[in-house]
């Protein structure tokens, strides 16, 4: 599904780390997970096709046209944009086919099960992060994509939010989708998360989380 061959990424001349090499599987569940400022969310770019790799190449085996979903982090959107909850949830849909009574159905119930009726008609601004998050995470459950990319999406999340991610992120996992996730929360991805990509500035290591996770200082992020 996901596959990097002699991969370096990072600003121009520097690379993050050395040429690295990793498969990811069909229906895989992986963090990534490394030290502020190690390269998490870039490679998460550069598998997006976000951002160009400084050599090296990724090849992922999903359609062309809505094989893939990127859950960027929240900072990078206009909050001041001129559109509601709802609108922004409903993107979802690019690209898909669905009658329009299929999709409103569909609409209300994701938003009922991210806990977001109520609020379809608030502009972003007017948003909490942990309503914003959730209507990010509304907005990827409308996508459908084989794979999907989450750059830490436990961010701004409460104690039901993370209820509500690590339920969904479940869920598609056992739907045979393809997961890789930056994720600060240590004790989480031990918990959540069979595999780990680690990043150092060595290179990187893929394996299982219950080895990998005591190479990291135990720390969480709310």
């Amino acid at each position: 599904m996901i596959r990097c061959q002699a991969l370096r990424w990072g600003a121009p001349g520097q690379p993050l780390t050395p040429a690295v090499e990793f498969d990811l599987p069909k229906g895989s569940l992986t963090a990534v997970v490394g030290a502020n400022g190690s390269g998490k969310s870039s490679l998460l770019k550069v598998i997006a096709g976000l951002q160009k790799p400084l050599s090296g190449n990724v090849v992922l085996d999903v359609p062309r046209k809505g094989g893939l979903s990127f859950l960027p982090q929240q900072q990078h959107l206009d909050r001041q944009f001129p559109i509601s909850l709802q609108e922004l949830v409903a993107a979802g849909f690019w690209g898909s086919k669905q009658s329009p009574e299929i999709r409103r159905e569909r609409l209300t119930a994701v938003l009922e099960d991210w806990c977001l009726s109520g609020l379809e008609q608030r502009p972003l601004m007017a948003l909490s992060g942990g309503e914003l998050q959730r209507a990010l995470l509304a907005r990827l459950s409308l996508a459908q994509a084989p794979l999907l990319l989450l750059d830490e999406p436990h961010a701004a999340l409460d104690e039901l939010g993370q209820a509500l991610l690590w339920k969904h992120i479940h869920t598609w996992h056992a739907e045979g989708r393809t997961l890789l996730v930056v994720c600060h929360d240590l004790a989480a991805v031990r918990q959540y998360i069979p595999h780990t990509l680690l990043i150092k500035s060595s290179g990187c290591t893929l394996g299982p989380s219950i080895d990998l996770i005591h190479q990291q200082p135990q720390t969480q992020v709310a």
